[in-house]
């Protein structure tokens, strides 16, 4: 979080604090002073996602396949000069920033309105001032950065004490990110991402010397200042009255500054004068209205000790361990084995989720882009939430008597006010014979393991029946189906109209660069595929925890949105879609899509039929959602309305988009004979 107005101070009061640097320039300086170590800049990921989105579009759902591309260019700026680049990522939200992150999850509920609003009002994506980042951006960010060869790693703890910390104990040439808690650590410099200049790797680096030397204090001083400030440790609403005390015998009173610029130099002129000492921090604990936590500041110091350092506000007889330990965690796993991989996986960026599950019995899930106004689309949250509770099932050991211990899900949507976190039991899916333990879906080898790795993922979507056509198809096209049947399931207001949309996306998208996709241009913008769009790709993530759980029955590769989304695209053929446009114009003139349409199309209703699930046609032409009034759910509009007529199942997956022969066992059966020759296109 930081400190709330110190980076503007920075930048209004003390400007020789802020020095541009060419960091090629630094980086060659290294390689002569350290000629047997690298230079490397260690990345604050989370404070730089906002910088590395470029796409044009951000409101239809994420432009994946330009954003990798950028992300791309980013890394190879860095390796011409020759730099090393590792990106940390927060793994976990700690109880002390949870009141913060609840505060900014509400306010970006408010933000959301507003664009919602935008759209409907103008039918275009507001201008760059009301940008908010695509849905799960950096869950994605940090498998991309994987796969692009990075050294990536999620952190154990908030990831700013974890990158400080790699900073100093890695000598690097310095922190990328922004966040003013770097002004706070004793470590390597600070960078600002806001203001790098990609092109010439040139940058703001922000002084902690110069900074002190305005303030007129020492860096030992840093941490307490921070602390009086209000930081994530000490909260700002007990420090007022200190506040005014401070400002009331303060000699640098500016009427020409703000309040804020006002009180941060009060504040240092006042610990100017406290003596470095143990007693002075109890003094000042006392003299604070701290309520019963008459620690809240020895810890808040505490926090920014990096491992190795002293500081004389602190006796080293009375330091707490500052890392992470499993001594604050409820354990919900008891086998070490399962427990320690899940822990390696976590920090590798590996698996995703399952970690926090395991060691605290916790998960939490920010904003979407998702209309509050239109109540005929459930909260993603709500949603996806029947599969996480298989996917809780099988991940969780039940306790004597069948009963599973509860996970407690922060996980944002309207009408969750987040005053404590649900309490989500879970639930058994349905599989023959049981589910498999963990221990068989991590580490057991085989064929039939294999199997049962995937059988017990498509249970965790109500698919399992679904097993042998999915199988048929390339991972990518299998797993979007699997999203996309799950979703027609859960959600009975999704029509005809929006499976024909969603189908002709996974096709068309196949085959498009990044360059293709950044000239598609949009004449307007429909709300509700904007919502749509945002409920796709959080259910993505869904995937990711559901293969995470089963031992990987799919590459997370395959699972990534550049494989299976396109904001705009989604956009375009909903439009086409709800239009009633031909089929040839949905699938932009190409025959040899035609058929696999059909069968991807074919296979997702005979799944929802199964369930008693049928699929109307709504079409909603070029209507849009106008005003905040929210509309009504009139669930007899469906059985009056028209329904498609579904063509009885015979084998429709003929034909389409075959995966590769995988070496691992993926083609189960070896006495089968091949699935493209039992598969053949039939004659037209």
């Amino acid at each position: 979080m930081g400190i709330k107005g110190l980076q503007g101070f920075v930048a209004r009061v003390c400007p020789d604090a802020c020095r541009t640097v060419d960091l090629r320039e630094m980086a060659e300086k290294h390689r002569i002073d350290h000629p047997d170590f690298p230079p490397v800049v260690v990345v604050d990921a989370m404070s730089c996602v906002r910088y590395w989105y470029t796409p044009e579009s951000w409101v239809c759902g994420g432009q994946w396949r330009e954003y990798l591309a950028s992300l791309e260019d980013f890394i190879k700026a860095f390796m011409a000069a020759g730099i090393k680049l590792v990106f940390y990522f927060d793994g976990v939200v700690e109880e002390k920033k949870r009141d913060e992150w609840i505060k900014r999850r509400l306010q970006n509920n408010k933000e959301i309105a507003r664009i919602f609003q935008f759209i409907k009002t103008h039918r275009k994506q507001p201008g760059r001032e009301m940008f908010v980042v695509p849905s799960a951006l950096p869950t994605f960010t940090r498998f991309a950065l994987k796969s692009l060869g990075q050294k990536t790693v999620c952190t154990l703890q908030e990831a700013d004490f974890e990158v400080a910390a790699y900073g100093l104990q890695h000598n690097c040439i310095g922190i990328l990110g922004q966040d003013s808690d770097y002004l706070i650590y004793n470590t390597c410099p600070y960078f600002s991402i806001e203001k790098l200049r990609l092109d010439r790797l040139v940058t703001v680096m922000y002084s902690r010397e110069d900074l002190c030397r305005v303030l007129g204090l020492s860096l030992t001083h840093l941490p307490l200042f921070a602390c009086l400030l209000g930081n994530d440790v000490v909260p700002e609403s007990l420090l007022g009255g200190f506040w005014q005390k401070c400002l009331v015998t303060s000699p640098h009173k500016n009427n020409s500054y703000n309040r804020r610029t006002n009180v941060l130099l009060a504040v240092a002129n006042y610990i100017s004068k406290v003596p470095c000492s143990y007693s002075s921090l109890k003094h000042l604990e006392e003299m604070l209205p701290l309520g019963s936590d008459k620690t809240l500041l020895c810890r808040g110091v505490e926090s920014y000790l990096l491992p190795g350092q002293q500081s004389p506000w602190i006796p080293p007889n009375a330091r707490n361990c500052q890392m992470f330990s499993l001594q604050q965690q409820t354990a919900m796993c008891q086998d070490k084995e399962i427990f320690q991989l899940a822990k390696e996986q976590h920090i590798q960026s590996e698996n995703y989720t399952i970690f926090n599950i395991l060691s605290n019995g916790e998960i939490e899930c920010s904003n979407s882009l998702e209309d509050e106004c239109d109540t005929e689309i459930p909260g993603q949250a709500l949603i996806y939430r029947p599969a996480r509770q298989h996917i809780y099932s099988v991940l969780l050991e039940s306790e004597k008597g069948g009963a599973y211990p509860v996970v407690k899900e922060w996980f944002v949507y309207f009408g969750n006010p987040l005053q404590q976190p649900e309490l989500i039991q879970p639930v058994q899916p349905s599989i023959p014979g049981g589910t498999p333990n963990l221990k068989t879906l991590w580490f057991a080898k085989g064929p039939d393991v294999e199997k049962q790795r995937y059988s017990t993922f498509l249970a965790c979507f109500h698919l399992q029946d679904g097993m042998e056509e999915l199988q048929a198809l390339e991972a990518p096209v299998a797993a979007f189906c699997c999203l996309l049947a799950y979703l027609m399931m859960q959600v009975s207001s999704l029509s005809l109209e929006d499976l024909n949309a969603f189908v002709a996306l996974i096709l068309c998208l196949k085959g498009k660069s990044a360059a293709q996709l950044a000239g598609l241009q949009l004449a307007q913008v429909d709300s509700r595929a904007v919502h749509l769009g945002a409920v796709f790709v959080r259910g993505l993530t869904t995937l990711l925890m559901a293969n995470s759980t089963c031992g990987f029955p799919f590459r997370m590769d395959d699972l990534m949105p550049w494989e299976q989304f396109d904001g705009k695209l989604f956009q375009e053929k909903y439009q086409q879609s709800h239009r009633g446009c031909s089929l040839e114009e949905l699938l932009e003139g190409n025959e040899s899509l035609y058929t696999p349409f059909q069968n991807l199309k074919s296979f997702i209703c005979k799944v929802c039929m199964a369930k008693k699930r049928t699929i109307q046609s709504r079409p909603r032409g070029n209507a849009f959602i106008t005003g905040t009034q929210r509309r009504e759910f009139n669930p007899r509009f469906q059985q009056t309305h028209r329904s498609s007529f579904v063509p009885p199942y015979h084998n429709q997956m003929r034909g389409f988009l075959w995966r590769n022969p995988q070496p691992q066992g993926r083609e189960y059966g070896s006495g089968h004979p091949d699935r493209r020759r039992r598969f053949h296109l039939p004659p037209r």
